[in-house]
């Protein structure tokens, strides 16, 4: 029984230490690196951007463009994958008249750089600034999406653009985990992405959608989110079934897109 015990404390320490030392596995799934020279694919007329960052990194973007936009979409995306997977979204917007600007994270794509969580937040209001040379504020839409909704969310509190839209935001990045792998040694994260203590600084008009079977991020949680608004312009989208992938599928969420960016 000793001998058990002390073969499970061990592998509990292991794994303890396997999760501190390599949790950016289990937050940041960037997939392969994209070479420097290689060249996107994608049919809608679109810029390759370099933006350099405060610390000297390169953040790659995609400016996808239109003769005579209504405005511009700033895109955060997800966790996982580049502009080689999230450059297809483009057409949400800009089949409604507006531009698309999306930026890989630092460590994502041809972005250079590490994962770090205050630089990170830089690099997102970098974006914003960049967006804002060409564009006026009421102009802008920023739009998230899972671990980009807190960087859109550090962009509200901020400033103030025309619109801000989270799809399947999250409380904080140790909830997310908590929800999606409930055992998880949550308290042995470094990283806290803390969304919600920007939300009551918002005060640009701001939609949520959130599917009601989401596995990844919280339903109810987001629903706290949506409660720590000051801002009474707001509305929250309840997708009855959607999970954390499918949301833009359905007909309410094409319908309310719509009329925001009409």
């Amino acid at each position: 029984m000793k001998i058990f015990l002390k073969s499970l404390m061990i592998l509990l320490g292991v794994g303890l230490l396997f999760f501190y030392f390599f949790q950016e596995l289990l937050l940041f799934r960037p997939g392969k690196k994209i070479p420097k020279e290689a060249v996107y694919q994608f049919q809608e007329t679109f810029q390759e951007v370099n933006l350099t960052t405060i610390d000297g990194k390169t953040l790659n973007a995609l400016h996808f463009t239109l003769e005579n936009p209504k405005g511009i979409v700033l895109f955060f995306h997800g966790n996982k994958g580049n502009l080689n997977r999230w450059g297809a979204f483009a057409p949400t917007f800009l089949q409604h008249g507006y531009e698309v600007f999306m930026i890989d994270f630092r460590g994502y794509g041809k972005s250079t750089g590490t994962f770090d969580e205050s630089t990170m937040y830089s690099d997102a209001l970098l974006a914003y600034d960049h967006v804002r040379k060409s564009y006026e504020e009421e102009k802008i839409i920023v739009y998230g999406y899972s671990l980009g909704t807190t960087f859109a969310a550090r962009i509200g509190a901020t400033h103030q653009p025309k619109h801000l839209i989270f799809e399947a935001p999250f409380y904080t990045m140790k909830r997310a985990v908590r929800h999606k792998f409930v055992l998880s040694p949550v308290f042995l994260m470094r990283y806290e992405f803390p969304t919600y203590k920007d939300m009551p600084n918002i005060t640009s008009p701001t939609t949520i959608f959130h599917g009601t079977k989401d596995p990844t991020t919280s339903y109810a949680e987001s629903e706290e989110l949506f409660n720590l608004l000051k801002v009474e312009n707001k509305q929250f989208i309840s997708l009855e079934g959607g999970d954390h992938h499918n949301v833009p599928t359905f007909k309410e969420y094409q319908e309310v897109l719509k009329k925001i960016l009409k």
